[in-house]
């Protein structure tokens, strides 16, 4: 058997193998007490947690990939200076204080005794190591690099003995301490090269790597040497592969898994699981993941700008929230609104913006227009592929969008994607049009706009590229924050939008799900790659 005890705060559990027949339950306290105080219970659940993923991760090196899978598995494993709190606001983790020496320099206090899962300490020298891998100055390079254009003003990264690191910038930056705290920027040992830690990646995390084989599982074991004492609770977790999100829900409706994976749970599959499992806890949050149209700018006649115009004025944004969100989706920008973002236009802004006006039928006559003072129309139809991933949350909104195309006399056709291939498709602009869902790491203009919409950025899948533009974004990065650098950031926003630069077609609202008896896992908003550590969750059963 197994009793379950909360102890001075300190969750214990015992095994016992006589019936509770068979002695009063007085007897049987004093022998758990006895128990305690001798040390011979453990502190933490002998259970693991068991977890459905869509596909395989496509690496396990969070720096060279950006894609769910990847960074579900990597915040198991990894950890950086600092971290995002369930509400963004900044904690400490491998760094046990920091501070902004000067308007360009950041310091960062390495927290002791640290080991990484290979029992290697860690040390400044690996912060410099995994930055310099970034910025592209060590010998060592990373297959992909999507996080390279975060840090285009970082000049240098210095450790000052075993436990000080300062990261000098070009020029003042007061939102790169964010950049810093996202899931998207974990530290990596030195002494393990990029090309092991595609597939045996080595943290400092709550847990430690086990195997993943293609097409059918993921597992993790407790790093019993964590440097947050009692942590983790579990013993380990395993992630099985299943490809249809209709059977992995299925799956957790019977009660073969303990959660739901990110993002799996769309508004109208929580209205039908919550039928069938009505004891299931769910969540709703902002996941800050858009669906967007992606314009090849490259391929003619998309090359043309009044092209893209017409595209982003057929979308009827309030057909996709009614159909696919329920009308619980978020209208948005780039940047996610208040009150699950910081720096998103209101509404009373974003109705001014080219496409956003909710008179649908007015929108498509403008592009109808257009598209007629190109050759275009009824008896010239504009044929495209459209292309996406080949998994549901992708799939479903493909096919409304190709419907709201043909509005203005395209014809699309789809084009399905496997995940494997996706990313680096769309990275080297082997595509017409697409459907594309793009989360951001975290809610700031600096990661959103460098990231999605630089030139040079590996991650800009469109091509757009303006130097005038280039010169806003840094114009806000040097800001802080408060009304002014809001103000400009809503003004780069709407001429984003209004360029048809990856035109956005909403911010998507989804639900976490899990069993009862799962305590301890917190759900974030406004982002779907901070969250998803581990550490505190245990099973209550």
């Amino acid at each position: 058997g197994l009793i379950i005890l909360n102890i001075f705060n300190e969750v214990v559990w015992v095994h016992y193998q006589i019936s509770m027949e068979e002695i009063k339950m007085k007897k049987l306290i004093n022998i758990l007490l006895v128990l305690v105080m001798s040390g011979f219970v453990s502190t933490s659940f002998a259970a693991s947690l068991k977890w459905s993923m869509p596909g395989d991760s496509l690496t396990l090196d969070p720096h060279a990939q950006n894609e769910g899978p990847t960074h579900m598995v990597s915040r198991q494993v990894y950890e950086g200076l600092v971290t995002p709190g369930i509400n963004m606001e900044i904690l400490p983790q491998l760094a046990e204080s920091w501070d902004a020496t000067s308007a360009d320099t950041w310091g960062f206090n390495i927290r002791k005794g640290v080991k990484f899962h290979d029992g290697k300490p860690f040390t400044a020298k690996d912060v410099v190591c995994t930055w310099n891998l970034i910025l592209g100055n060590s010998k060592a390079k990373l297959r992909k690099n999507p996080r390279k254009s975060w840090y285009k003003n970082l000049a240098s990264v210095e450790a000052n003995g075993d436990y000080e690191v300062t990261f000098n910038l070009k020029r003042r930056q007061p939102a790169f301490l964010m950049l810093l705290a996202s899931g998207y920027s974990p530290v990596y040992p030195c002494h393990v090269p990029p090309k092991k830690m595609r597939t045996k990646p080595i943290g400092t995390g709550p847990f430690k790597f086990v195997s993943l084989k293609q097409n059918e599982h993921v597992k993790f074991t407790k790093n019993k040497d964590y440097w947050k004492k009692g942590r983790p609770l579990l013993d380990g977790h395993e992630w099985t592969i299943i490809k249809s999100r209709s059977t992995r829900v299925l799956g957790f409706i019977a009660g073969k898994f303990d959660m739901s994976f990110a993002g799996d749970i769309s508004i109208p599959i929580y209205k039908d699981l919550i039928q069938q499992a009505p004891h299931a806890i769910c969540e709703k949050h902002a996941t800050n993941v858009s669906t967007i149209l992606i314009v090849n700018q490259f391929k003619p006649p998309f090359d043309n700008g009044k092209i893209r115009k017409a595209m982003v004025l057929t979308i009827d944004r309030a057909s996709f929230n009614k159909i696919l969100g329920h009308g619980e989706f978020i209208m948005s920008g780039a940047m996610l609104p208040a009150p699950h973002g910081v720096w998103g236009m209101p509404p009373e802004v974003l109705k001014n913006v080219a496409g956003y006006h909710p008179d649908v039928a007015a929108n498509r006559a403008e592009a109808r227009k257009i598209m007629k003072s190109l050759g275009y129309g009824p008896d010239n139809r504009l044929k495209v592929k459209v292309a996406t991933r080949n998994i549901a949350i992708y799939r479903d909104p493909a096919v409304l969008l190709i419907d709201h195309l043909k509005e203005i006399f395209i014809d699309g056709e789809l084009d399905t994607v496997e995940t494997s291939n996706w990313h680096a498709k769309v990275a080297r602009k082997d595509y017409q049009v697409g459907l594309n869902l793009t989360g951001i790491g975290v809610d700031d203009p600096d990661a959103m706009f460098y990231e999605n919409y630089a030139c040079g950025s590996q991650r800009n899948y469109t091509g757009y590229c303006k130097e005038e533009m280039m010169k806003l974004f840094e114009k806000q990065s040097m800001m802080d924050n408060g009304p002014e650098r809001m103000k400009l950031v809503y003004e780069i926003d709407k001429k984003l939008q209004e360029d048809a630069a990856r035109p956005i077609i909403a911010n998507n609202v989804r639900y976490n799900c899990f069993q009862p008896y799962v305590k301890g896992f917190k759900t974030q908003t406004n982002s779907l790659y901070n969250g998803w550590r581990f550490e505190d969750i245990y099973l209550d059963k």
